[in-house]
């Protein structure tokens, strides 16, 4: 990819220089505030730490309208910008604080100055609380990066959909976006998205730690590539390394992952539980969920990589899916992870919730020391021999026996391309 911005130079240094020749993008924002126009903190203490409450006003009631307090706070961390270096901690104290207005928690809608540094501070998961709620729900988000801030973290936060179909984050990126880290926060209400990711090169090195995903999804909590908007619409594999840590994925329905452009995710350890059904049909879902569909064949190569690990999956409802996989190549790996908790059930058996589409370059799929429900499902490319790409070691398989039911496969397809290693059948 010759004349593209190299995207481990941007986040290691380097991104006012690289950001010069940016394409303009849909954001329309003034640049950035002007140091007499900034609101001055109230009080005397450090001036790198300021609290939305005692310096900008902010009510905290949950009938106040807080916008203008939060807006006020992220020009004044704006203003503080140190050579394209941020300088401020934002803290959000206890309370629960409503938001109308779009990006009022960040608007980085600068992508010429750009900003490497900002952390926006709660008390505790649901001790700070920011409910968003704007006056119509399309295209509406709490924060907006586009292409302006790197290493930006949010810490013991709740956010809140206060209008049902609001969405939490939109970022844009052709190499000024990147590295977002989340630490004991959590998402509850109903979103369009929780995080959309659009651009090319870059929207990368995101972590979400001990953080609970409650809530609804019309679309996904995460997605990647939505609206296509780059120059080059297939850069967007770029987008790449996400890590989720020890997670309570709890959520009423909606898919937790999807993923059209890009890929190297990691999940490791926690509960993941659809509790609920979609109340209409999705006209691309129906009534599924997912917490991890990954809809396109081709990739650019590295960008095919997910892991699941010390993982209790719990499918409730014939319509939950745990895996939907569409990659043509690539690897796919769980480990100790668990979905037998309803196995007793009398629609255990026909479950299908793990997906793949193979091929001649698989992808490359391996389940070890894993409990399983159900069938998986493989749809190939229509060649009835394929080369052993998918894998099972020392699996217990709970529903049915690998020559009994637990591939489900197409019509004559030769099933040469599984092996079984050690696996546990039922009795």
């Amino acid at each position: 990819m010759t004349g593209t911005v190299n995207r481990r130079r941007l986040l290691y240094g380097g991104a006012a220089a690289a950001l010069s020749g940016t394409a303009a993008v849909a954001f329309s924002a003034a640049d950035s505030p002007a140091a007499s126009s900034v609101k001055e903190p109230a009080t005397t203490g450090h001036p790198g730490v300021v609290d939305v409450v005692a310096d900008f006003g902010a009510k905290g009631d949950g009938t106040t309208d807080d916008s203008q307090a939060f807006a006020d706070a992220y020009a004044y961390a704006v203003s503080r910008l140190d050579n394209h270096t941020g300088r401020t901690v934002i803290d959000i104290p206890p309370g629960r604080f409503l938001i109308t207005r779009p990006g009022a928690l960040l608007d980085g809608a600068d992508p010429h100055n750009a900003a490497n540094g900002l952390r926006f501070r709660g008390a505790g998961l649901r001790i700070s609380e920011l409910v968003f709620a704007p006056a119509t729900a399309q295209d509406a988000y709490l924060c907006r990066n586009d292409d302006m801030w790197q290493n930006i973290a949010f810490e013991g936060l709740r956010f809140t959909s206060g209008t049902p179909g609001a969405s939490f984050f939109l970022s844009y990126s052709t190499g000024g976006a990147a590295n977002y880290r989340f630490t004991e926060c959590e998402w509850m209400g109903e979103w369009e998205y929780g995080l959309a990711l659009d651009g090319s090169n870059t929207n990368s090195e995101m972590r979400w730690e001990a953080c609970r995903v409650g809530g609804a999804y019309r679309k996904a909590f995460l997605y990647s590539g939505l609206s296509k908007r780059s120059q080059d619409p297939a850069q967007q594999d770029q987008f790449l390394n996400y890590w989720f840590t020890d997670m309570n994925v709890t959520y009423e329905w909606g898919n937790f992952l999807e993923f059209p452009y890009g890929g190297s995710i990691t999940c490791r350890g926690g509960s993941y539980i659809v509790t609920g059904r979609r109340p209409e049909p999705h006209p691309d879902y129906g009534y599924e969920s997912a917490f991890f569909r990954f809809p396109r064949g081709q990739h650019f190569s590295s960008v095919q990589r997910f892991h699941a690990e010390d993982i209790r999956f719990e499918l409730r409802d014939p319509d939950v899916v745990v895996i939907d996989c569409a990659w043509n190549s690539g690897t796919v790996h769980f480990n100790d992870c668990d979905d037998t908790a309803n196995a007793f059930k009398s629609f255990a058996p026909a479950l299908k919730a793990h997906r793949y589409n193979l091929g001649p370059r698989g992808p490359l799929v391996r389940y070890d020391s894993c409990q399983l429900t159900g069938s998986h499902r493989f749809r190939t490319d229509g060649s009835t021999l394929l080369p052993r790409v998918v894998r099972y070691d020392m699996c217990l398989l709970a529903s049915h026996g690998p020559g009994d039911g637990f591939l489900a496969v197409n019509s004559g397809q030769d099933t040469g391309f599984t092996r079984f290693v050690d696996c546990v059948i039922p009795s």
